[in-house]
């Protein structure tokens, strides 16, 4: 058999996405978008300093339809990554190994990141 017909790896084939890797994936992808977003606002700061016009204008921007899209992608991103932190908590003193309790504790983790989405970006209003 040529390289060019071995198959993938067989964990593409073989098994299907569930909660806990789906979860950790999220993890580390808004790790990944609360840095871009730590990034931005440093770079707003560094502007508000030095030039109000363009500081001005990331507001206006994120006062934009598109620009308030990002603003609930990044609340998001930091609920979630905040309450699976948490849950990360509890793994390291040994607690919630069972099957029954990461699934648990995994939809609590969604329902909660959800929950203070909501109330942050609309208080913020």
């Amino acid at each position: 058999m040529s390289n060019s017909q071995r198959p993938l790896s067989p964990h593409l084939q073989v098994y299907k996405p569930q909660l806990t890797s789906t979860l950790s994936i999220m993890h580390r992808i808004t790790g990944l978008f609360l840095s871009l977003g730590l990034l931005i606002f440093v770079i707003w700061l560094f502007q508000l300093a030095s030039d109000h016009t363009k500081a001005d204008a990331m507001l206006t921007f994120f006062k934009s339809g598109v620009g308030q899209v990002v603003f609930f992608i990044w609340i998001f991103a930091f609920a979630y990554h905040l309450c699976n932190g948490i849950r990360h908590l509890f793994w390291d003193v040994g607690k919630g190994y069972s099957i029954p309790v990461v699934y648990r504790s995994g939809y609590l983790v969604l329902i909660s990141a959800i929950v203070l989405t909501l109330l942050v970006y609309f208080l913020s209003r």
